[in-house]
């Protein structure tokens, strides 16, 4: 009789799943319906401190959902596209762009979107103590002319060939509300959905912004929930309590790829790499010789088809292979243990070397192992050590991490000045490796002040700061995975911009 029931539980139980299985591949190739909330899991919560960095998902979805920006690139190109500024207008010498605004827009109180806007968000964001990353290229703009509430001119003190980058990245923010931002309780926007409420180490919820100037989103709104176990948001995903995965792990979008039952949406163009980080003051990593023999002695093959399964790139250089300062025969990266010995010889005792990466990451405590056995092989002694993220990302700022360190970053899918110029690891005035060194400042000015950043004088640029790169070993590449993430099947017309933050003013469910 046990045996019995046992028999007909079990029969039970597949016939649900048979039946749930059906009733989301039904609702995947359903009709479209209006309505409904976008549940999106996140491991990592809200760090308001950080909302113009934009190293987390969770700062990326807020700047994504409730700002606008100026322009924005295709996913294909650098070729900027009208948004907040309608078109505008370069002068001969590089140093006055005036831009011609966007009428009847609004903030989400109803305010009129002006001028005076621009100048608040590009002059807030210029300030180092807000995190933007591209504060460096904020600071060139010396005049803002805003006589006029729907055009700006603004004047620079020299050229730069990545101007339209910072417009197409800073978010256009209410200088009437900006205390409440720094306190991460109010952020008033343009952008198609409103901030609702952040429950600190739970969600933030949206709402559409039904007279969003763009057309009012189909769905009602949608939720970040923060679930720090990837392993967990997975689950959730696949029993219909998530309808997006914004940080998903490789293997779970391998499982799921060929599923009618989900969608993986590759965001192509966002050009995200992960690499291992030395601070060059720490013990052990001074000389740029052990820096070489570490990059000589990572197993990058490895990590792509057992951390990645087989969904990224090795690499040594930053640059996607669209990047105009990208080298096949540089970006060329091949494991040699026997040099990577010699040059630790050469240096002599070694201490140990501690390597850091962020608790919250799967992958990138996968691949901290990897590099620690690799560096085993080459006799030095190594400490793995979990951080938290958000103090992961104040060492980055700081410079203060006490070894290595495994972590993503973006940035080079713009021109390449905006990597060497702006980015936390790269940036050639303050950079988290605190390296300094004067030839590579100097090609990061040559690289930057280029009006066309794929002339040919630009193109011998980059390949300096390639040599720098590898020859100084301060930021190690490893590799640039393909940058993918998982929905539910009847969540469709998802898009992104280039920086990678997710757009959802098209979504719309089946059912």
């Amino acid at each position: 009789m046990l045996k019995c029931s046992a028999l007909i539980m079990s029969a039970c139980l597949l016939s649900a799943c048979t039946s749930a299985v059906g009733q989301q591949t039904t609702a995947a190739n359903g009709e479209p319906v209006a309505g409904g909330t976008v549940r999106i899991g996140t491991t990592s919560d809200l760090t308001p401190a950080l909302v113009f960095s934009g190293t987390k998902a969770s700062e990326q979805t807020l700047t994504g959902l409730v700002y606008d920006t100026l322009v924005s690139y295709p996913a294909d190109s650098l070729d900027p596209q009208p948004r907040l500024a309608e078109n505008w207008e370069v002068s001969p010498d590089g140093l006055t762009l005036t831009l011609e605004l966007r009428k009847n827009v609004t903030f989400h109180d109803g305010r009129p979107f002006t001028s005076k806007d621009v100048e608040f968000s590009l002059q807030t964001y210029s300030d180092p103590a807000y995190a933007g990353q591209l504060a460096r290229v904020a600071q060139l703009i010396t005049k803002y002319d805003t006589s006029d509430p729907h055009r700006i001119v603004l004047e620079l003190e020299d050229r730069a060939n990545n101007i339209f980058d910072l417009f197409s990245i800073v978010p256009i923010i209410d200088k009437n509300s900006f205390d409440q931002w720094v306190n991460g309780e109010e952020y008033i926007g343009t952008g198609a959905f409103e901030f609702v409420v952040w429950y600190p180490g739970s969600r933030i919820e949206f709402e559409a912004n039904k007279e969003y100037w763009d057309g009012a989103p189909a769905v009602n709104g949608a939720e970040l929930l923060v679930i720090p176990d990837q392993q967990t948001q997975f689950s959730q995903l696949r029993s219909g309590q998530l309808d997006l995965l914004a940080d998903a792990l490789p293997r779970d979008i391998k499982a799921v790829e060929d599923s009618p039952t989900f969608n993986v949406v590759t965001t192509q163009g966002t050009g995200s790499m992960v690499y291992a980080g030395a601070n060059v003051t720490a013990p052990g990593l001074e000389d740029p010789r052990v820096r070489q023999a570490i990059s000589l002695a990572v197993d990058r093959d490895r990590i792509v088809k057992e951390v990645y399964q087989d969904r990224a790139r090795a690499t040594s250089l930053p640059w996607p292979e669209y990047s105009p300062a990208y080298e096949p025969s540089a970006d060329a990266p091949q494991r040699d243990v026997a040099l990577a010995k010699k040059l630790i010889d050469q240096v002599g005792s070694i201490p140990t070397i501690t390597i850091s990466y962020g608790s919250n990451s799967l992958e990138h405590q996968d691949i901290a192992q990897i590099i620690s056995a690799n560096l085993a092989e080459l006799g030095i002694e190594t400490k793995l050590e979990p951080v938290e993220y958000t103090t992961m990302i104040s060492q980055l700022r700081n410079g203060s991490f006490p070894g290595l360190w495994v972590l993503g970053h973006g940035f080079a899918q713009y021109n390449p000045a905006t990597l060497v110029t702006s980015a936390f690891p790269f940036n050639s005035i303050k950079n988290s490796s605190n390296f300094s060194h004067d030839a590579y400042a100097a090609d990061v000015q040559r690289s930057w002040r280029t009006t066309d950043p794929n002339s040919t004088s630009a193109l011998d640029a980059y390949k300096d700061l390639n040599k720098h790169l590898l020859e100084q070993s301060f930021v190690i590449e490893l590799a640039s995975p393909d940058s993918e993430f998982i929905t539910s099947g009847n969540l469709h017309g998802i898009g992104w911009s280039k920086r990678g933050e997710l757009d959802l003013s098209d979504v719309y469910f089946t059912q």
